[in-house]
């Protein structure tokens, strides 16, 4: 984000002293203003039930505007990458800030395969868990068993 020029003001009507706040523009969307400060001023929180006009993190990689619909990762709309990338695709994106080209996606996809081997003997610790036993506890417990090899 980019600090702007203009400052947003806070005043009351209680006669309290009035509160500038910096304002950043945003690389997508409506700028914003910079209340992290608030409270050690005013001793006041602000209150906004549900995020509705709140943003509650800087990010490089997600941008989300529920009202709207839209949902991008790195610039790109999700139903693109839906329709037109893999998952390994989208790995790239999210890592390297761009899909990749023809090479990169190539050799990406290499990387991964060739990294991806399992040792053996985790066969025995899925074994081990009942037939009907929740996924969640299965992944725990396997992510758990990986930390040994």
């Amino acid at each position: 984000m980019k600090l702007v020029d203009n400052k947003a003001t806070l005043s009351f009507s209680n006669g309290s002293p009035s509160v500038d706040m910096p304002v950043y523009a945003g690389s997508i969307g409506p700028d914003v203003i910079d209340i992290r400060k608030l409270y050690a001023q005013t001793g006041m929180f602000t209150y906004d039930p549900g995020f509705l006009s709140t943003a509650s993190c800087q990010s490089a990689i997600t941008y989300i505007d529920g009202d709207k619909g839209e949902l991008l990762y790195r610039g790109y709309p999700i139903e693109q990458l839906a329709t037109n990338c893999d998952y390994l695709d989208t790995c790239y994106l999210l890592l390297n800030g761009d899909l990749p080209n023809e090479k990169q996606r190539g050799d990406f996809h290499k990387l991964v395969i060739n990294h991806t081997m399992v040792n053996e003997q985790m066969q025995f610790f899925l074994r081990g868990f009942r037939r009907d036993a929740h996924p969640m506890a299965v992944l725990t417990g396997l992510v758990g068993g990986l930390s040994a090899f």
